[in-house]
């Protein structure tokens, strides 16, 4: 059989794709170019587990717990160790409060102050007194004799005249922990003659003549009350110094560990995020334009109150739930802190329809647009049942160039506040206020409620006034179940913006899942923006 020149070409080019298809060759571009993704991606995680090595085995190595460090470990993923990290110094923030974690700081003024004084071939911080400083900060006085030499040995430690190598005393008045308290005394002493000061407990350690017979004698052994060098066996003879020196080895153990977490509250944060939530809630947020630059982000909080642990006094159930929470942004700046007292009572006769309910609340930040961190925990205060969230969102921009509309609210509730009632409190917004459906699961019996709020429409040079047309759209999947339209043409202002409050009869739906789509044409811009949300009908 003979081909022509088109009909080998196609032949070569089929034959060709088959070959790539099947793997028998590959273009070496498309081989360079995955290698090279290959590696990006490979020294992207090699940078990474690097930074999280680092601040482990470096940064923090001598203040985290055991337990801490043991969790740590245990996490599997950047996203889990990198917010561990935020964790690990909240709990450890003075003042939540302000913008600035003073601890987070100190202590790495403490690590740059220990790599600049005690280095002494190696950095700093590796050093003995680099981790005492670090750990416990400046001492009150200090007891140094750089130079060693001839002097007399105190009273405590046997009295007599000594040699010694150079040694310093740190004195702190008081030492938060175990073993620790008051007049706290740690000696370094440089042994080696290398400028490394090693901390010790046994007081004779500086002495440099202490294994020259019949030098380096104390005052007992000078009488006679003891052989020569005794005291380096079985110590000094007295029984307040054999209670000290027990003192002083005890101190040193302790010195080894990471210090005590002041703030206990916070510190079962991190344990029960590391395990598992205790006290489950839900929360969402919302975010509605206040002006060009600023958003306002609203996090709503619900708990069921079956699952709070109500305590009975004269004959009314109580129950109470603290709550904390922290808006941050990537970097760790605080933006906003907030911390709320829930309760709920209820005599005897209500106890088992209030347990039917829910529990609810409601805080507001003014944010710019951009990556936030939003970090909450709730404590049960009777059984101590303690639940976490830590997530990410984003807020986003409403150029005023460009027709936008908040997040779309499905409300167990919406209220009008009357013109001469001042609207302040929660679950406040513009003049309505909207209980938010956290979980947008509806009872097909009750209407659901639809709030919305829609920026930059074009005003009619006449009128000065927008002119919109809204469409709501029912779907099930792929399926539209119903539409309705309705015109803005009629406003009793100049406005740009258009605030929609309706009720969505649900009792002609089956139970499942549905999404509302709200189409919002701008009439003279002709423009239009169409968002979208799923909710659930039971």
């Amino acid at each position: 059989m003979r081909y022509g020149n088109v009909e080998l070409r196609r032949f070569f080019m089929l034959l060709v794709s088959f070959a790539v298809a099947s793997g028998l060759f590959s273009s070496p571009l498309l081989s360079a170019k995955k290698k090279e993704q290959g590696k990006e991606r490979s020294l992207r995680e090699e940078t990474s587990d690097r930074i999280l090595k680092k601040w482990l085995e470096q940064d923090v190595a001598y203040i985290i717990t055991k337990e801490e460090r043991a969790a740590f470990k245990q996490m599997t993923t950047d996203e889990e160790r990198y917010e561990f990290i935020e964790q690990f110094w909240l709990r450890r923030d003075p003042n939540p409060d302000t913008l600035v974690n003073e601890s987070r700081e100190e202590h790495y003024r403490r690590i740059a102050y220990a790599n600049e004084r005690f280095s002494s071939g190696k950095a700093g911080w590796k050093t003995d007194r680099g981790r005492i400083y670090i750990m416990f900060g400046p001492p009150d006085s200090i007891d140094s004799e750089h130079g060693g030499g001839e002097v007399i040995r105190p009273f405590r430690e046997g009295g007599g005249r000594s040699v010694t190598h150079p040694f310093i005393k740190w004195r702190y008045r008081h030492l938060e922990g175990p073993d620790l308290g008051n007049e706290v005394i740690i000696e370094f002493v440089d042994s080696t003659l290398s400028g490394e000061y090693r901390m010790t407990w046994d007081p004779y350690e500086k002495d440099a003549l202490k294994m020259t017979p019949f030098y380096d004698l104390t005052e007992r052994e000078q009488l006679g009350l003891g052989e020569p060098g005794s005291h380096l066996q079985s110590g000094i003879m007295i029984e307040e110094f054999k209670r000290l020196q027990g003192r002083k080895i005890l101190q040193h153990a302790v010195l080894g560990r990471a210090p005590r977490i002041k703030f206990k509250d916070l510190e079962t944060v991190v344990d029960t995020k590391l395990s598992y939530n205790l006290f489950p809630f839900e929360f969402r947020t919302d975010y509605f334009r206040i002006t060009d630059d600023t958003v306002m982000a609203a996090v709503t909080v619900k708990m069921q109150n079956r699952d709070m642990t109500f305590e009975s006094s004269d004959g009314v159930q109580k129950a109470t739930v603290n709550i904390f929470g922290r808006i941050t942004t990537l970097t760790g700046r605080r933006v906003h802190t907030f911390e709320q007292v829930v309760s709920q009572s209820a005599p005897e006769s209500l106890f088992k329809s209030t347990l039917e309910r829910a529990s609810m609340y409601q805080t507001s930040a003014p944010l710019r647009s951009g990556l936030y961190k939003l970090e909450l925990v709730l404590k049960d205060l009777e059984s101590g049942n303690v639940g976490t969230s830590y997530r990410g969102f984003r807020v986003p921009q409403f150029p005023e160039d460009r027709l936008s509309t908040s997040s779309i609210i499905l409300a167990d509730r919406i209220e009008k506040i009357p013109m001469n009632q001042v609207a302040i409190g929660q679950f406040i917004i513009g003049g309505s206020k909207v209980l938010p459906n956290v979980t947008e699961t509806f009872h097909r019996s009750t209407p659901m409620g639809i709030y919305i709020q829609i920026y930059n429409l074009a005003l009619d040079e006449a009128t000065k006034k927008p002119s919109a047309t809204i469409e709501y759209t029912l779907k099930k999947g792929d399926q539209t179940l119903r539409q309705y339209r309705e015109a803005k043409n009629q406003f009793a202002g100049p406005s740009q913006q258009l605030t929609l409050q309706k009720l969505f009869p649900l009792n002609n739906l089956d139970p499942g899942q549905y999404s509302l789509v709200i189409n919002v044409v701008d009439n003279l811009a002709k423009r239009s923006v169409s968002p979208e949300t799923e909710f659930t009908v039971q």
